[in-house]
């Protein structure tokens, strides 16, 4: 597991700019955001920024300006956030601005396209996504990327999840959608709504309430598999006939 810090990557990264004004309407951007993001298509300018934002990207943007709103202009809060956009990654960061008066007149969206940072540097077919050899968590005001292979699993909570490794947990920005599509498919799996596993780390297989678990690791904790996913999580770890009694380690 590596941690980078946000000097880091200011020294490693362009940056990308997008200036609302205080009714959250692109006014704005960079030569390099206009490289980035896909503002032909998009046509971002004199629009509301969030109505050209992805349905489940909408709450994470909305309430990042709100947090953003709710702090003085001088003192901007260390909120960052992750956006999985179509083949690319971005870590994002907002700050309110404010006239002579101190009055807020919009905000900068200041952003970093990590993906080549993250992303695996093998080839992928052509139309599939590129897959992620490294989670960026966030910790404080810390961006901590986590190596795919250190993963125990993926836990949802709403549009966040929490990324486990044999050291704990770290938050994350990206949805567990958006990690599914982006991990490798032959070790990565999602067994239930709310969990993503990796299947080299599935150290028991249980039954618990008549339902199939799994244990990940040296994990006492169990992960719920349901029951529409049972047999392809059974045939996945060699189980293809069913959970053999008396109940033993996968």
């Amino acid at each position: 597991m590596a941690q980078t810090s946000p000097l880091y990557l200011l020294e490693r990264f362009d940056v990308g700019l997008v200036h609302l004004d205080a009714e959250r309407r692109v006014v704005g951007m960079n030569d390099y955001a206009r490289r980035v993001l896909p503002v032909e298509e998009k046509q971002p300018f004199d629009r509301m920024v969030l109505s050209f934002h992805p349905e489940r990207s909408q709450p994470k943007v909305e309430f990042l300006l709100d947090a953003a709103g709710q702090c003085p202009v001088a003192s901007p809060p260390p909120m960052t956030m992750i956006i999985n956009i179509p083949e690319r990654v971005l870590l994002i960061k907002v700050s309110r601005m404010g006239d002579a008066s101190g009055q807020a007149s919009g905000y900068v969206l200041v952003f970093y396209d990590i993906t080549d940072f993250v992303s695996s540097p093998q080839v992928e077919p052509a139309g599939t996504q590129r897959r992620l050899a490294k989670i960026p968590t966030v910790a404080g005001q810390k961006i901590v990327f986590v190596d795919a292979d250190d993963i125990l699993g993926i836990e949802s909570n709403g549009h966040y999840t929490r990324v486990v490794t044999a050291g704990g947990s770290q938050f994350c920005n990206l949805s567990i959608g958006d990690i599914e599509t982006r991990l490798d498919p032959e070790h990565f799996m999602r067994v239930h709504r709310s969990h993503l596993v990796n299947l080299r780390a599935v150290s028991q297989l249980l039954r618990e309430d008549g339902r199939v678990a799994l244990r990940l690791g040296d994990s006492e904790a169990t992960i719920p598999v349901s029951r529409s996913s049972t047999a392809a999580v059974l045939k996945r770890l060699g189980l293809p006939g069913g959970v053999p009694q008396p109940v033993r380690q996968g």
